[in-house]
């Protein structure tokens, strides 16, 4: 902070050098004043709606966080659960039930059949649209968008799958290594969802699926604020995937799957199916191991997804990580943030 020279006593000579040059400081000070204020009058206002990116692993706690959140803001809220949509899949999906539903609705839950598979892409349309109507990769695919690859071809689809129940998947990512080595640099050996896509993308389009990759993103129609919660005690989350796994168990989720399979027209190849927990528990009604066996494979497959949402959440360095163990303080901190994040909109708006 600039303050004036002590003021002398009689006509000092450097008393008359100094002050003029005070005068010019101030001066100089108030011209730089206006020229910032004419700069920021100048400023573009963010005017693009608000929107809250609730993301963290699995058995984090994410759902009755919102509910939480949606007692204290008008909020409405888009499930961005790819389990959700099938109808059915209920209890291995730790869906919300009807009477959370209906108090806090849900757009995205059960707007599919099990047996039609559900993209990324027709996610970031429908969301999109959700988002229009009322205001991790389903994230990513919503906020970025995706590469403009083609759809999915059946024929094309069920062709690959064939093949890989001759030869195995492992020998398709063999094929895939050769044709598109940094996607399969990416994608597991087992991966065969992942696989046959990208092996499906080069059939149709000559092209590998890396090269279609990594076009500019293009500017997302809504301000977002993301949260994530991210656990500081990874042992805590694991006993809470534990205790849902034999929470789902004593409600009925074999039973669910049971009744899934007698359908007839589902099975361990579509997206639906392969979902952790319902994959094991096909598995298991197919006899391939056990209840006990079921149980811990389950465990270990969620506990693996965790793991790898968590590595994804890293990668979210604009996200604000909330501890989702630390119950007492949770819901206040989350609200904070999104206080903070609306107050700057005001500010903006101004």
């Amino acid at each position: 902070m600039l303050k004036p020279p002590c003021a002398g006593g009689g006509s000092s000579p450097t008393r008359r050098l100094v002050e003029p040059e005070w005068r010019e400081v101030q001066s100089m000070a108030a011209r730089k004043s206006r020229r910032s204020s004419r700069k920021l009058r100048r400023m573009p206002i963010d005017q693009r709606p608000l929107a809250a990116f609730l993301m963290g692993p699995t058995a984090s706690g994410k759902t009755a966080l919102a509910c939480a959140l949606a007692e204290r803001f008008p909020l409405r809220m888009i499930s961005v659960d790819s389990a959700l949509v099938y109808r059915g899949f209920d209890i291995g999906s730790a869906k919300p039930d009807a009477a959370t539903l209906e108090r806090f609705p849900h757009r995205l839950i059960d707007i599919r059949d099990a047996a039609q598979p559900y993209s990324a892409a027709e996610f970031a349309a429908d969301a999109l649209q959700a988002m229009h109507d009322i205001t991790g990769l389903y994230f990513r695919a919503l906020q970025t968008g995706l590469s403009d690859l083609p759809a999915a071809d059946a024929d094309l689809r069920t062709r690959i799958t064939r093949e890989a129940e001759q030869t195995g998947w492992p020998a398709l990512h063999a094929r895939l290594a050769r044709l598109d080595p940094s996607a399969a640099l990416r994608i597991g050996p087992g991966d065969a969802q992942r696989i046959q896509r990208a092996l499906e993308v080069i059939e149709l389009t000559g092209r590998s699926l890396s090269s279609q990759h990594g076009t500019a993103p293009r500017r997302f129609g809504y301000r977002v604020l993301k949260l994530a919660l991210v656990p500081d005690d990874r042992a805590v989350l694991h006993r809470r995937i534990e205790a849902r796994i034999d929470e789902m168990l004593a409600r009925g989720f074999v039973d669910e799957v049971r009744r899934l399979r007698a359908r007839g027209d589902l099975h361990a190849d579509l997206p639906a199916v392969r979902a952790v927990g319902y994959r094991q528990a096909w598995q298991h009604l197919e006899g391939q191991f056990g209840a006990r066996e079921f149980r811990d494979r389950a465990i270990f497959a969620t506990r693996q997804l965790a793991k790898r949402q968590i590595t994804w959440l890293r990668s979210e360095l604009d996200a604000q990580w909330l501890d989702p163990i630390a119950t007492a303080t949770l819901t206040a901190a989350a609200a904070q943030a999104v206080e903070a994040f609306v107050a700057r909109r005001a500010t903006n708006d101004m």
